[in-house]
């Protein structure tokens, strides 16, 4: 956990600046800035295709070693570039290390902890990525407050960004199979002398996984994209509340992520994953009643009344996160089986990469097309699409192939 901090730390380093950065620093323009996100995006695609099976194949922290140091590669090279190519070339190594990483990330974790810390441990890492990045952004912030040369300071900040993925890089390589004589051993429908594995058609026709995956696509639509994208500008132009409260706003469910961690968990361990994956919908509905509770009110009500009511929104959407993370990959190993883990965190990751990239056009959609209210409603109303997936998930207890040999 302690390396995943440092890699997501880096990572807030530079993200916030990236677009500016090509763009405007470089002096490279808008196209060029948008060829970079194109790239990562398309050598994400492939890489995470390519990856869920070689993890299978020759394990997870292999693969994950290799994407840690494609990140480190990309964000290097994006220090010294001044002109396209290397801007395109670095977006490409980039979109390699992110499709390789979330292709093995969840067989990764499965080798650091027993089978009884899997919802901990995801747990964890969901709350350690959101703060690595939280105060790697603040750190950015203040170093580049008042520099004489923000390029300059960008370009170390990229340096740092790729020297934080390093240590990440050898404690994934040096992690090893818990068993791996008898995972080489175990065979699955559909494979090829129990090497090849399930194959991503296999894994989709199994009803649960299928499901799974669609709902991993809605949470990152519904949910994560939203109060990411949808949600500031709702407040900030629909709803007249100032900047500062929007970012106050914003930092609460950050804060929040690891406040209530230490308070959820044990509870969270105690309920069926099934239970909780569902619950999060519901948290995230409610979350987005407290800000239509807000937008009713309107700006004559009480400041104190409208505030509450939107940092209670903050609060009560962590909490569904938390309930996400604690319940989701778990379930994919519990469904994938460990021979078919890498497939499964490919499938995913694709998922994930939808979501995030549709969620914030049509939440900016809907933001366009209807009042503050109607807005809440709406994203309420995704959030009701989100449980219905979930909620149709079957018993965590019957997965694809033999039980593991735990």
């Amino acid at each position: 956990m302690a390396v995943l901090l440092l890699s997501s730390l880096g990572n807030g380093l530079c993200f916030p600046f990236t677009s500016i950065y090509i763009s405007q620093l470089l002096g490279l323009g808008s196209r060029a800035a948008g060829g970079y996100f194109i790239a990562m995006a398309a050598a994400s695609f492939a890489a995470a295709l390519l990856g869920g099976p070689l993890a299978d194949r020759r394990g997870p922290h292999r693969v994950g070693a290799i994407g840690g140091a494609a990140l480190a590669v990309g964000y290097g090279l994006l220090a010294p570039a001044d002109g396209v190519a290397l801007v395109l070339v670095s977006g490409a190594c980039v979109g390699v290390g992110f499709g390789l990483f979330y292709a093995s990330i969840v067989g990764v974790v499965d080798l650091a902890v027993p089978e009884s810390g899997r919802r901990r441990a995801f747990t964890g890492r969901h709350i350690v990525n959101n703060a690595g990045i939280g105060f790697g952004s603040v750190m950015a912030g203040l170093a580049l407050h008042g520099a004489a040369t923000p390029t300059g300071t960008l370009r170390w900040l990229y340096l740092a960004n790729a020297a934080a993925a390093v240590p990440l890089v050898v404690v994934i390589q040096a992690l090893r199979p818990k068993a791996a004589e008898s995972q080489a051993s175990k065979k699955g429908p559909e494979t090829d002398g129990g090497t090849s594995g399930p194959t991503y058609r296999t894994l989709l026709r199994i009803r649960p996984m299928a499901l799974l995956v669609v709902a991993q696509a809605l949470f990152a639509i519904v949910g994560f994209t939203q109060i990411e994208a949808t949600v500031p500008l709702l407040m900030h132009d629909h709803m007249g509340i100032t900047l500062g409260w929007v970012s106050a706003v914003v930092a609460a469910n950050s804060f929040a992520l690891v406040a209530l961690q230490p308070l959820l968990s044990r509870r969270l361990e105690r309920l069926p994953e099934t239970v909780s994956l569902a619950a999060g919908p519901v948290l995230w509905a409610g979350a987005f009643g407290c800000g239509l509770g807000a937008a009713l009110a309107g700006p004559s009500a009480p400041a104190a009344v409208r505030h509450g009511l939107l940092l209670a929104f903050a609060v009560v959407f962590a909490a569904g996160e938390l309930t996400y993370s604690s319940a989701f990959y778990p379930l994919l190993l519990r469904w994938s089986g460990e021979e078919a883990v890498g497939r499964a965190s490919a499938l995913a990751s694709l998922a994930w990469n939808l979501g995030t990239a549709s969620g914030p056009a049509i939440g900016l959609f809907v933001l366009s097309q209807t009042s503050a209210t109607g807005s809440w409603v709406a994203l309420a109303a995704g959030a009701g699409a989100a449980f219905a997936v979930s909620a149709a998930l079957p018993s965590p207890f019957s997965r694809l192939g033999s039980p593991p040999g735990r």
